[in-house]
């Protein structure tokens, strides 16, 4: 198996890991954010579609084989096809032998079995092999051999894909689906459509997952040189008698917003402030998932809405960070928090003590609101 990759993880609000590793919801990573709490998230790396696998289900590469299962599938099924022993697959992926798997599920195979070759389905023989080292020899051999008027084999690679191996990864305790995206810059979805995922994007300990491998950039072209003097002319400059334009009056600076200043039992805002206090960080899109609510060490954190607790996790730095899941595919991230009153899987009613603000210099809340996959601006859900 190939070793991760040990670098920082690059900040960002993790408050969105889709509860995978919790059962049955999201799952937030803001792992390494709270230096300062700085919840700038990486720019993602364009990814290419998976390998398609022979018909047995199986994708080769030249260190290691996974197996793809088909809807309706047991583990056990898929040893079948593959030619292992099912406790054998089983055990090594940390699944019971007759579990139900999910289309596209990915299983890591213990050990090698049989290349996929034209007899099972595979366009070219052998593991997957880079573009820049493709076995011409073997590939002619095997065009030749399916070449004829009635040959209907269509690629079982997509275009765009190089097959380069991509990094295979094992979920540690306390892992999702959307730290593992973090840790090597690429998107939640595509970690998701390599592996199977379902919609919850749920992990479990000691699972073997496939990293996509990122789109390699083209060169860019060769820029022309222009002989001088061929070029665009050269602008005049301003004359030095022209007087300067008056700068531009700089805009008056907004009123920082208070949050539950003015809340009341019968607010009719669609969530209740978790803390009452100004807001010293907005949200930003792609920057700031969320927004920081200055509060004093100690304050209660309350519930935003009537919900499910998705997950409980924590920082590298063992901050603690809170889920909650309502109606509507709504999730709700509370983090900088000390002293959780809740347990994952417990209804909690809008209002209800989640936690207390932990210590700080600021001390504050981090607080984001999801709709699905996006994080959106907390501020309008609060008015």
């Amino acid at each position: 198996m190939a070793k991760r990759p040990i670098y920082p993880i690059l900040a960002g609000t993790a408050a969105t890991f889709l509860l995978s590793a919790c059962a049955g919801g999201f799952d937030p990573d803001l792992r390494s954010t709270f230096n300062g709490f700085d919840t700038t998230s990486s720019v993602k790396q364009a990814t290419e579609p998976r390998p398609m696998p022979d018909d047995r289900g199986v994708i080769s590469y030249p260190n290691y084989q996974v197996a793809v299962a088909q809807r309706g599938d047991t583990v056990a099924d898929v040893a079948a096809r593959v030619g292992i022993g099912a406790d054998e697959l089983a055990r090594y992926n940390g699944l019971p032998a007759n579990v139900s798997l999910r289309g596209d599920e990915v299983l890591a195979l213990p050990r090698r079995v049989a290349e996929p070759s034209a007899a099972t389905g595979a366009i070219t023989s052998g593991p997957i092999q880079p573009s820049d080292g493709v076995d011409i020899t073997t590939l002619a051999g095997d065009a030749i051999n399916r070449a004829g008027p009635t040959s209907n084999t269509q690629s079982r690679t997509p275009s765009g894909t190089s097959g380069r191996e991509p990094l295979r990864h094992k979920v540690e305790r306390g892992e999702t689906a959307y730290s593992i995206s973090r840790l090597y810059n690429i998107s939640v979805r595509s970690l998701a459509d390599w592996n199977g995922l379902d919609g919850n994007l749920t992990v479990r300990e000691g699972q073997y997952l496939l990293i996509p491998v990122a789109v390699q950039t083209q060169a860019s072209a060769t820029s022309v040189v222009t002989q001088p003097g061929a070029g665009s002319p050269t602008p005049t400059p301003p004359s030095a008698v022209k007087p300067l334009p008056k700068p531009i009056a700089a805009a008056p600076k907004a009123n920082t917003p208070k949050l539950g200043g003015e809340a009341t039992a019968a607010s009719a805002s669609r969530l209740a402030a978790p803390v009452d206090g100004k807001i010293i960080r907005a949200f930003v899109a792609k920057k700031n998932d969320g927004i920081d609510i200055a509060a004093a060490p100690g304050t209660v954190v309350q519930a935003a809405e009537t919900g499910v607790v998705a997950a409980i996790t924590e920082d590298t730095d063992q901050v603690p960070i809170l889920v909650l899941r309502h109606a509507n595919n709504l999730l709700t991230v509370y983090a900088n928090i000390d002293g959780i009153k809740v347990k994952k899987g417990t209804k909690v009613k809008r209002g209800q003590a989640l936690a207390v603000v932990r210590k700080g210099n600021p001390s504050f809340l981090h607080f984001e609101v999801r709709q699905g996959f996006d994080a959106v601006d907390p501020v309008p859900f609060l008015n």
